[in-house]
């Protein structure tokens, strides 16, 4: 289960990256980085804003299900990106305070889901059947918000680097 908070935090850090390259186009462009915050791929879609602070949120929120622990709320009241880089800062501040040990017995454990009243989902059913994808769908639109929108990103801004050893 640990494993799968540093990797939430490590693609949250990658998101942080696509959007320092949304401001580098915005100025390159001279246009309002901030109008991005807005932009979405469908009118029925969440907005760039949203995607991000839902990534934000299923990555806490899932490392506090699974661990037992409560982890502090968010407002979802940021309009700009450097809102959204400082909401996900925050987060990522919550993620490094985890540690393997917070994750004993959490494959076992009972979430709740507000959505599923009277009814529990196992952690490790929990992280694989909704935290998990949930997440990288909120990250993989905000990606994609971006590159629709003209941000030069290529699928390693959405991996991030290799930690490689000499063979």
């Amino acid at each position: 289960m640990y494993a799968q908070i540093v990797q939430f935090a490590r693609s949250l850090r990658q998101l942080d990256h696509c959007l320092d390259k949304a401001i580098a186009y915005a100025t390159s462009r001279k246009f309002d980085v901030n109008v991005l915050a807005g932009s979405r791929l469908a009118p029925d879609q969440y907005e760039l804003a949203r995607q991000v602070q839902s990534a934000c949120d299923s990555a806490k929120l899932a490392a506090a299900r699974l661990s037992g622990k409560d982890v502090p709320k968010h407002p979802d009241n940021e309009k700009t990106i450097e809102e959204l880089k400082a909401r996900i800062a925050s987060v990522l501040r919550i993620l490094d305070g985890f540690g393997e040990a917070d994750f004993v017995g959490s494959d076992d454990r009972p979430v709740r889901m507000s959505w599923l009243p009277g009814k529990v989902l196992r952690g490790r059913d929990y992280l694989v059947e909704f935290a998990a994808p949930n997440f990288f769908f909120h990250v993989t639109m905000a990606y994609a918000i971006l590159r629709h929108n003209g941000v030069e990103l290529g699928k390693l801004d959405y991996i991030g680097p290799l930690t490689t050893r000499e063979a």
